[in-house]
């Protein structure tokens, strides 16, 4: 493959995430409009939400494995091609029945597609940059995330709501035919084949010694900052305007946080590889607490509530980069992609409660002071199991020395 090429498959790999990124605010911003439009209440849209989440989930557990067989790039190309015909069909929905069912096939298809996205991404880079260029890829989810905020007014404007669903459906379609030409072909190389005893499924070392403990706290914190992050970016659009913010003005802050959450991730990644992970994590998580709580204190004022956002909705979403980034130091390369894979299982089941935890809050009609602030307890358990971070590192640094000892004793 020329460096051309390699380089445009890795550019429009990062616009796949990009094109989930906007796919999943979509619906967010498109739920406070179908109450005019369509007659369809807000707060009936939990289990809408929680469906996309559902799909990624069974997507990415049954069929994004067929890539390692049957190579990337049908898994990718076949997966856009699905997200562009259920998201297109999305746009023609009346009902929370027929939202349902859009968006789970459009998770499915998405779970299907972004794995092999992720793992293509790191066949393609080269082996010094392989973290960063993953890193960049992945930073596509929250410029899609922004990218729907910020230009959502002027798509509602054109295009009614449908409009929010029609235009990362066509850029679906539009990346499923450019990927089709230029991603490399053919099955992934079995690079380290043989490297774990036979019949012995590395997934299983994560839930024995002395792997546990590594793996629990990586779990935990992923898990409850994925449930914060689905519970703040599926309702924020529609809590902001109960606050005085217009339909406009609350779609353009959910853009704004996801910004902010971007430059987040950078500070705080570079401070996870050139300072110390724990303090990092238990400083990000605590901040966001004290945001969300002055939320809870405070009278709603848009630019102080969009300051605070910023630190709080954008802290979770840098959560979503930083933490992938702590698993590569709490685990042997060995078990990385099994950690990584096992943790993301584990985050969806987090993130499938916060949809539902929003809706619970929003029938039982409280003010958007309180559900922000409600957001501040996740907050606060992810910094607290942060504090275990510095023993789960050291585990990793133990076993290695422990090894270190037994070939020098061999040698």
């Amino acid at each position: 493959m020329t460096p051309a090429r390699r380089v445009l498959s890795l550019v429009l790999l990062g616009g796949v995430f990009v094109m989930e990124g906007f796919d999943i605010n979509a619906m967010a911003l498109a739920v406070p409009r179908l109450e005019g439009a369509l007659g369809l209440m807000p707060a009936s849209f939990g289990w809408v939400f929680s469906a996309l989440l559902i799909g990624l989930g069974v997507g990415g557990a049954l069929l994004a494995p067929l890539g390692d067989r049957f190579g990337r790039r049908p898994l990718i190309v076949l997966g856009c091609v699905a997200v562009a015909a259920s998201t297109l069909a999305t746009a023609t929905a009346s009902t929370t029945t027929e939202f349902l069912v859009w968006r789970l096939i459009t998770g499915i298809s998405l779970g299907a597609c972004l794995p092999n996205v992720s793992a293509l991404s790191a066949e393609l880079a080269p082996e010094k940059l392989r973290a960063t260029l993953m890193a960049v890829v992945s930073a596509g989810i929250p410029l899609g995330l922004a990218a729907a905020g910020l230009f959502a007014p002027r798509i509602v404007a054109g295009s009614g709501w449908e409009g929010l669903f029609i235009v990362p459906g066509i850029a679906a379609a539009l990346l499923a035919f450019a990927l089709a030409f230029v991603l490399p072909g053919g099955a992934p190389r079995n690079e380290g084949k043989g490297t774990e005893p036979k019949g012995k499924l590395p997934q299983l070392a994560l839930l024995q010694s002395p792997w546990l403990l590594p793996f629990a706290v990586f779990a935990a914190i992923l898990s409850l900052n994925a449930m914060n992050l689905y519970l703040l970016n599926s309702w924020l659009p529609t809590v902001l305007p109960q606050a005085g913010l217009s339909l406009d003005a609350a779609a353009q802050v959910a853009g704004v946080v996801q910004l902010a959450g971007l430059a987040i991730g950078v500070i705080a990644s570079l401070l996870i590889d050139r300072w110390r992970a724990g303090p990092t994590l238990i400083g990000m998580f605590a901040l966001m607490a004290l945001c969300f709580f002055a939320i809870g204190a405070t009278a709603p004022n848009a630019t102080r509530w969009t300051l605070l956002l910023m630190v709080g909705v954008g802290g979770a979403s840098a959560g979503g980069m930083v933490l992938p980034a702590l698993c590569a130091y709490l685990f042997p390369a060995r078990l990385l992609s099994s950690a990584v894979g096992v943790g993301v299982l584990v985050a969806r089941l987090g993130a499938i409660a916060g949809p539902p935890l929003g809706q619970a809050m929003l029938v039982n009609e409280v003010s958007p002071q309180f559900f922000l602030a409600a957001a501040g307890v996740p907050a606060v358990l992810c910094a607290l199991v942060a504090l275990a971070v510095p023993a789960a590192l050291a585990v990793r640094k133990r076993e290695e020395s422990t090894a270190s000892r037994e070939r020098d004793a061999f040698a």
